[in-house]
């Protein structure tokens, strides 16, 4: 069956040169967005009651740009004046760089993992005596605790925001060729939206090997998996289905 149109469980993006749009124009589809899942932050009150006191800490593990939102929002919450003395240990580039929208960079002891958690351990192992807050949300990566575990570091993790399921029910009697998955909650979202939901022609497209367990989990059959070594992103992945597909029989 033909692929016409396609729903991306993910906010729209906001650049004009995303491949999501070159897809759509190269193939003549119609690709909506519609975040499954949303971040909601945890306020000060429900921080306090997981006993974390912001002076304790002379270090912050940050994993993600809502990291970075989230610890600057309660902090403000709080009303605790973030020192200049507070070490920021950053995942990747990218959050170092968002961590410019808090502070002056060049003011601060920051210090950058090339990509994965696990990437963190020579930076974190060298400066051990620090007492380490990772906030995070109440999906923390499995990977972080057992890192910082081997490390044998003073670490805490604290949960700032949390992964809620979005409110789906204007989509009720809407039917699209493709549901694109990136997170084991956006399944979730999915079912508790829709718990009657039946795939039938429908073709689901997954991220990663958690999304997929769940929507295995769910009997959900799998058309469009990435990343794969031919396809390592979600676009990659569809328009790969979408040649063989919209083939002229």
């Amino acid at each position: 069956m033909k692929v016409k149109t396609i729903l991306v469980s993910q906010p729209e993006p906001k650049v004009e040169n995303s491949p999501y749009f070159e897809l759509q124009q190269k193939h003549k589809v119609k690709i909506d967005f519609r975040p499954f899942i949303h971040i909601e932050g945890v306020n000060a009150k429900e921080i306090r009651l997981q006993k974390i006191d912001l002076n304790h800490y002379t270090a912050i593990i940050l994993t993600s740009r809502n990291a970075v939102d989230h610890f600057f929002r309660v902090a403000e919450e709080m009303r605790f004046k973030v020192p200049e003395t507070l070490k920021y240990f950053c995942q990747s580039e990218a959050v170092a760089y968002y961590l410019q929208k808090y502070v002056v960079y060049r003011k601060r002891k920051i210090y950058v993992g090339p990509k994965d958690f696990a990437d963190l351990s020579p930076l974190i192992k060298k400066y051990k005596d620090e007492k380490f807050l990772l906030p995070a949300s109440d999906q923390l990566n499995a990977d972080a605790p057992i890192v910082l575990d081997s490390l044998k570091v003073d670490w805490t993790a604290a949960v700032f925001y949390k992964t809620v399921m979005s409110d789906l029910s204007d989509l009720a009697d809407v039917y699209y060729d493709v549901l694109a998955f990136f997170s084991p909650t956006g399944i979730k979202s999915l079912y508790k939206n829709f718990p009657n939901f039946e795939q039938n022609d429908t073709r689901i497209a997954v991220f990663g090997s958690t999304t997929q367990k769940e929507a295995l989990d769910h009997g959900l059959r799998i058309d469009i998996l990435a990343p794969t070594p031919d396809t390592p992103s979600m676009t990659m992945a569809i328009e790969k289905y979408i040649i063989e597909a919209n083939k002229s029989k």
